[in-house]
């Protein structure tokens, strides 16, 4: 008996899309009878008579380690940190065109030393993020979550003001932001939020359709939805991407919302000639991470700054002090 399988579309240098069987029981509590009863929950297609937005505009950060460095203290100890570059933007989509909005790049040294100080080099200057870290706590994760977090808050102060009418679209989960024209974009499925017979319905999504609404509590309450984009099928959960709206208003409010974003968002998937994450990183986010990274800067004349830094901070460090005896 032959055995029967299916290829991920995905590169796999990133991983995995999604995979039915890895999928983690959520541990916030879920709620599936808002938009329509439980045991109703179908397929559905966004009404027709929906509104697109004026304009869509798509939000994404990325990150880069330029260097690991150990700093020592007083007592020679030595501590871990990382001195990373940080970027986010965002792009503006019209039907016709699409234009940079706006783009912040940042560098710092995240560490939990207590004689870390901000890092000058001649090709830029990494500004001290400072990690308290709890009894237990990891350093190293500490320090990646804090560049992680970093990024994060980039991409939230980015001043952007919305237009009229448009759709804001954060790569990723919203994770706190409030703003009623924010949207998340979750293109990567590790959580299965969903019970069995309401998660079936995910796998039975035509292209463009999308579930029933769902509310997740916790923390910060959001209502979501799983959609299909356009692509090659190779199982269940090809093409599902998970979208997120602040948990604000009536349930009839954020399924009008879920139409539009369900009607729009099919536009924009990536083909798999074209992008290794295809469909799920949409066009508009590769384009803004490929400028994004190259705003970070050549990786290998940062290393080198820092080095020459590094050095140059040992020759002082090391310099004869002057003794009492010198003095008088």
């Amino acid at each position: 008996m032959n055995m029967t399988f299916a290829v991920e579309t995905w590169d796999p240098a990133y991983g995995v899309s999604a995979t039915e069987i890895e999928l983690e029981e959520a541990s916030n509590p879920v709620d599936v009878g808002l938009e329509v009863p439980a045991d109703q929950w179908s397929p559905r297609s966004p009404d027709p008579r929906t509104e697109p937005p004026s304009s869509v505009l798509f939000v994404d950060g990325v990150r880069r380690v330029d260097a690991r460095v150990w700093i020592q203290d007083v007592d020679q100890r030595s501590h871990p940190g990382v001195c990373a570059t940080v970027a986010a933007g965002a792009v503006r989509c019209r039907p016709t065109s699409a234009l940079l909005a706006v783009a912040q790049v940042e560098r710092a040294l995240y560490t939990a030393a207590p004689a870390a100080s901000r890092i000058e080099t001649k090709h830029g200057d990494y500004e001290l993020r400072p990690i308290v870290l709890s009894e237990g706590t990891d350093s190293n994760q500490a320090i990646y979550l804090a560049v992680h977090n970093h990024m994060t808050a980039i991409e939230t102060s980015l001043e952007v003001s919305a237009e009229f009418g448009e759709m804001i679209v954060f790569d990723g989960p919203l994770r706190g932001r409030e703003s009623a024209a924010a949207v998340g974009y979750v293109k990567t499925q590790q959580v299965q939020y969903l019970p069995d017979p309401q998660q079936r319905v995910v796998l039975n999504l035509n292209v463009g359709g999308r579930t029933p609404i769902f509310l997740i509590g916790g923390r910060f309450t959001r209502w979501s939805w799983y959609m299909r984009l356009p692509g090659p099928r190779s199982h269940g959960l090809s093409g599902i991407v998970r979208i997120e709206l602040a948990g604000l208003g009536r349930v009839e409010d954020a399924a009008g919302r879920a139409d539009q974003i369900t009607a729009t968002l099919p536009r924009y998937a990536s083909a798999p000639h074209k992008d290794a994450r295809a469909p799920q990183n949409l066009y508009p986010i590769a384009g803004l991470e490929r400028d994004l990274r190259h705003r970070l800067g050549d990786p290998m004349l940062l290393e080198r700054g820092l080095r020459v830094a590094a050095a140059a901070a040992v020759r002082v460090d090391q310099k004869p002090r002057p003794s009492q005896l010198d003095m008088i």
